[in-house]
């Protein structure tokens, strides 16, 4: 027989609740608190799940030094007329840009970092980096 499986991202960080709103907002999912409240579920509205967990001792990731590797990264696919659109919602809640090149023209997938300095990406559809 074979075991059904799912899978979760879980970041680490020091304020799970701050985090989790800020993933909720992005990907128009919900929060869900269990009883542990240092692990705090978002489950998004096209049936993604992250979860968020506190590590009292977190040190955020300094991508892309190589002394301190990424962590997780996330890739949030987007369609490509809704890249700009989804770019300035991001950075509304609260996300930082973190292309550090000055590439001019359309881009189809923008680094970003959350207000907890985890990367990820937001990628037009069917694009890879």
């Amino acid at each position: 027989m074979t075991v059904t499986k799912t899978s979760m991202l879980v970041l680490d960080c020091a304020e799970p609740q701050a985090l989790a709103h800020f993933y909720a907002e992005l990907l128009g999912g919900e929060i869900q608190v269990g009883e542990d409240p240092d692990l705090i579920e978002v489950i998004g509205g096209s049936g993604v799940r992250l979860a968020i967990h506190r590590d009292h001792g977190h040190a955020p990731p300094s991508w892309p030094r190589p002394e301190d590797s990424q962590q997780a990264h996330l890739r949030i696919l987007v369609g490509p007329e809704d890249i700009d659109e989804a770019e300035r919602e991001a950075v509304s809640l609260g996300a930082r840009p973190l292309d550090s090149d000055a590439e001019e023209g359309p881009r189809e997938a923008r680094l970003f970092s959350d207000p907890a300095g985890h990367s990820f990406t937001i990628a037009a559809t069917g694009w890879s980096v």
